[in-house]
């Protein structure tokens, strides 16, 4: 299945960040952690060019703590600054505007020297939809400034927030690239609920999930949903299906003549597993 999903409003944040950016002093730019080269927007570093950057690998509470670890080690030898974080808990906020003034530092201290008083550091926040911009900024802020919602597309304009006296930020849509070239991207994101799932099969996408947590989070998944012995062959697509049924019967999900309803069942598996009710998983490691 192709994966496509480039709406209007998206060609237009990428016009109205490139018209910001003689503004913009740091670029901060929202990783999900559980996924950060998929959900890193391939076009951003054409954009951006050159600014400076701050990576957050955001929902790193649903993330597995050890591979997050290596991705931070990863951006580092990269060259950037990189931290975890969690917008909805609040956890590693307090290092954003911290780390943002870093990297702005070298301003800071020429503007000092000219006698003038170091102006806020403007930052702009980019990220892909669903990946908690709005979630973000409202810690940050301290308030409710942004919409924030469980889908993708929320946030559709721009806007300026103060981050206390040093720091403001500007928000923008999420974008997502026209076309993904790798379409186990695609996947990735459609398992965290990055794209919409109405121009989705999530039956596909369902087994997408099932083959990975066959194959690395084994142990979790089959507490979850008390399944009996592992598969021999997660590339097997009647093993897998057998695993969905499973799934479905646990969860209920019979229709008349005794079939498992695997739409629904796949439906039901992939809101627990954004939930982090199967414990914490990453979709992809650097190493």
């Amino acid at each position: 299945m192709a994966i496509q999903w480039f709406p209007g409003h998206m060609t237009k944040a990428r016009r109205q960040i490139q018209d910001k950016l003689k503004l913009i002093d740091v670029v901060i730019e929202l990783l999900d952690a559980r996924l950060p080269v998929s959900s890193r927007n391939p076009m951003i570093d054409e954009i951006l060019q050159g600014k400076p950057r701050l990576i957050v690998l955001n929902k790193a509470d649903l993330a597995d703590p050890l591979v997050t670890k290596q991705w931070i080690e990863h951006f580092k030898q990269e060259g950037h600054m990189a931290v975890e974080a969690d917008a909805s808990s609040g956890q590693g906020l307090k290092e954003i505007p911290r780390l943002a003034k870093e990297l702005f530092k070298d301003k800071i201290e020429k503007q000092i020297s000219k006698g003038i008083n170091p102006r806020a550091v403007r930052a702009l926040i980019v990220g892909i939809p669903n990946v908690g911009k709005s979630t973000l900024i409202n810690g940050l802020a301290g308030r409710k400034i942004a919409a924030t919602g469980d889908r993708p597309g929320v946030t559709k304009g721009q806007q300026w927030i103060k981050v206390g006296t040093e720091m403001e930020l500007l928000d923008t849509p999420g974008i997502l690239w026209p076309k993904f070239e790798d379409q186990n991207v695609g996947y990735r994101l459609a398992v965290t609920g990055a794209i919409k799932e109405e121009i989705l099969n999530v039956e596909d996408i369902a087994f997408f999930a099932v083959k990975y947590l066959v194959r690395y989070y084994w142990e979790p998944f089959q507490a979850r949903f008390e399944l009996a012995e592992e598969p021999q062959d997660y590339e097997d697509s009647d093993e897998i299906v057998a695993v969905m049924e499973a799934v479905g019967r646990k969860r209920g999900c019979i229709m008349s003549g005794g079939r498992v309803d695997l739409e629904k069942a796949s439906q039901i598996l992939l809101r627990e597993l954004r939930a982090g009710k199967l414990g914490r998983y990453s979709l992809e490691a650097p190493y």
